[in-house]
């Protein structure tokens, strides 16, 4: 994977973090152009002739390295190695972008790190969306050899190390890499799990004969709507286009392309918006034009109502799978037993909704918008946060509620198409649907 600071893309985020990918670096031209303009810069800049946050008036002589060691205090768990290494792409490529200042040295550094397995030891707490600095300084550390690597991959030439300077710790700490390898990897997913759902409608429209007028071309051209469109157009090309034996189907599938495609369009205004910041300078201060301009690109607003739209878009279409789960549980619909029973009185599938209700109940929790909130800190010099970060990892923290919400759909479609004995644990049932659904988001 070439990194040029201009390309990067959420799907090579993952595949950097999960699949394994090695790293080449394009061209280091606008690190050096950065980095050779900040060492000729005079006067006050922030952070590395000044202290940070309220102390920006303070004048320095050095000293720089401190506020690495100051500011590498994560807490909770551990993030798992294949987030940080997506960290350091992110990272990375920020640096190839420009405007960083930091010495481009550290860039091959950073590739041997993660062609080599080397990720730092971060934890979940510590950022709220103005800045990974927690994250970053301790990876800055770990160059420094001042804390350990984790490590798992090839040894290589041993742990990465460059000798970063006073000048460079700003600079090094100075992004929100880490959020944005979460929503990178998140978004990702979410694609792949938003077009499973399209195969899990199919499926449910099968099972009851649901009319396929709904998602006709017709219908779609009055109200285009691109994600209403291509969610139509994917499910007309899966469904047998026969009369419909009913005048109108219940809202979870007639209105599916609606519901739907508004998650596929918050999931690309989403993506939008991050690869957007994957591949800017979103420094400060920012080195450019000969000059060091103070400023606020490093907040993540943007990111943050991105991914606040696309969490609530899920909890939409969670509920109309639900919703189809809920009929597929109707011999009105069916024309087999009450609950897909293989006798009468017989319980069949009906405990999916309860599995489907709980997942569905802890997407509508991550779904609360973390925008609402704000926060006051460093004395008042820094007062607004966009909580970015928390709206990465919940986001995150959707894909396991989504993708069961969909298994126990398809579980209870596939039942009602193809029947089932009752030596079969329905267990087994649910965990081959969420490999079915799952399979796509979990490769690369």
């Amino acid at each position: 994977m070439e990194l040029d600071g201009a390309r990067l893309t959420c799907g090579q985020v993952h595949e950097a973090g999960y699949g394994g990918a090695r790293v080449t670096i394009a061209s280091l031209d606008r690190a050096r152009a950065a980095w050779a303009t900040a060492q000729g810069l005079t006067g006050p800049v922030y952070g590395k002739s000044t202290g940070v946050g309220a102390n920006r008036d303070v004048l320095l002589e050095g000293g720089g390295l401190d506020l690495l060691r100051s500011h590498a205090c994560g807490a909770g768990p551990p993030v798992e190695p294949a987030r940080a290494r997506a960290m350091l792409v992110v990272r990375l490529n920020q640096f190839l972008a420009g405007g960083s200042g930091v010495d481009p040295a550290v860039c091959s550094v950073l590739a041997y790190a993660i062609n080599h397995g080397y990720t730092p030891p971060l934890r979940t707490y510590g950022a709220i969306g103005t800045g990974d600095l927690t994250a970053l300084a301790i990876t800055a550390l770990c160059l420094l050899g001042e804390l350990p690597w984790h490590h798992d991959g090839s040894p290589g030439e041993g742990p990465p190390r460059h000798a970063l300077v006073s000048a460079d710790a700003l600079p090094f700490i100075s992004s929100g890499a880490a959020t944005l390898a979460d929503a990178a990897i998140a978004c990702h997913r979410l694609r792949h799990l938003l077009d499973a759902a399209v195969e899990v409608a199919a499926l449910s429209f099968a099972a009851v004969d649901a009319s396929a007028e709904p998602v006709a071309a017709v219908v779609q051209e009055a109200r285009p709507h691109p994600g209403q469109a291509v969610v139509a157009e994917s499910l007309r090309g899966r469904l047998a286009h026969e009369p419909a034996t009913r005048v109108q189907d219940p809202y979870g599938f007639r209105a599916f392309p609606q519901v739907h495609g508004a998650a596929v369009d918050a999931l690309g205004r989403a993506v939008t918006t991050i690869e957007t910041d994957l591949n800017a300078a979103t420094e400060n201060p920012l080195i450019a034009g000969g000059l060091a301009w103070h400023n606020g690109n490093f907040h993540a607003a943007a990111v943050a109502l991105a991914l606040d739209a696309l969490r609530a878009a899920l909890v939409q279409t969670a509920q109309l799978s639900t919703a189809r789960l809920a009929t597929l549980m109707d011999p009105a619909y069916t024309g087999h037993l009450p609950f897909l029973g293989d006798r009468p009185g017989a319980s069949g599938v009906l405990i999916l909704e309860y599995v489907a209700q709980d997942a569905l109940a802890d997407l509508r929790h991550l779904a609360n918008p973390v925008t609402t909130g704000t926060a006051v800190i460093s004395r008042g010099a820094e007062d607004h946060a966009a909580f970015a970060t928390q709206a990465a990892r919940h986001t995150l923290r959707c894909l396991e509620p989504l993708e069961i919400v969909l298994a126990c759909e398809r579980t209870a479609a596939v039942r009602a198409l193809h029947g089932s004995g009752p030596d079969r644990p329905l267990t087994g049932d649910l965990e081959e649907s969420r490999r079915a659904v799952s399979g796509a988001a979990t490769r690369t």
